[in-house]
């Protein structure tokens, strides 16, 4: 049998989609479209301690050949996934399966920015009660200049 382009076998282009012509045939199945959307951005997956200890647990279990390669095709990891999750495991079951923060370590001490907010706080508010205290004693000065007594106010 010859089909449309020439040959035996079906007619596909690279994609694997059927030729249009081919296509109207009655009785024959479209193959699917692949998705041309593209991800903006990939986005990195994290694994929680459970998920982890669960797939180890799978592939521990799994005796047959192929068998922990079948958990890995069908859950879209990696065997360096449980490299790094069996030695993650000896140092601690969940706390060392537990999702680790990326990126280098904060060497700040927090206390050390909570008292320099402290301190700005402290000298924004000091320079503050210091103009403040400036327009008191020209209001003082004003009453006496204008023969109005101003109300004394107790010193703190």
């Amino acid at each position: 049998m010859v089909t449309m382009n020439g040959s035996s076998r079906p007619a596909t282009d690279v994609a694997g989609v059927s030729d249009p012509v081919v296509s109207d045939v009655p009785g024959r199945r479209e193959a699917p479209r692949p998705d041309p959307e593209v991800v903006a951005r990939a986005k990195r997956r994290r694994f929680t301690g459970e998920y982890k200890q669960r797939i180890l647990t799978q592939t521990d279990a799994a005796k047959g050949s192929g068998d922990i390669g079948a958990v890995l095709r069908r859950e879209g990891l990696y065997s360096s996934h449980l490299t790094k999750w069996r030695r993650e495991r000896v140092d601690g079951i969940l706390d060392g399966l537990a999702p680790q923060k990326r990126g280098p370590k904060s060497k700040a001490n927090p206390l050390a920015s909570e008292n320099q907010k402290l301190r700005r706080d402290n000298e924004r508010l000091a320079d503050r009660l210091r103009k403040a205290e400036i327009v008191i004693d020209v209001q003082k000065k004003v009453a006496m200049l204008l023969g109005r007594p101003f109300p004394e106010t107790e010193e703190l």
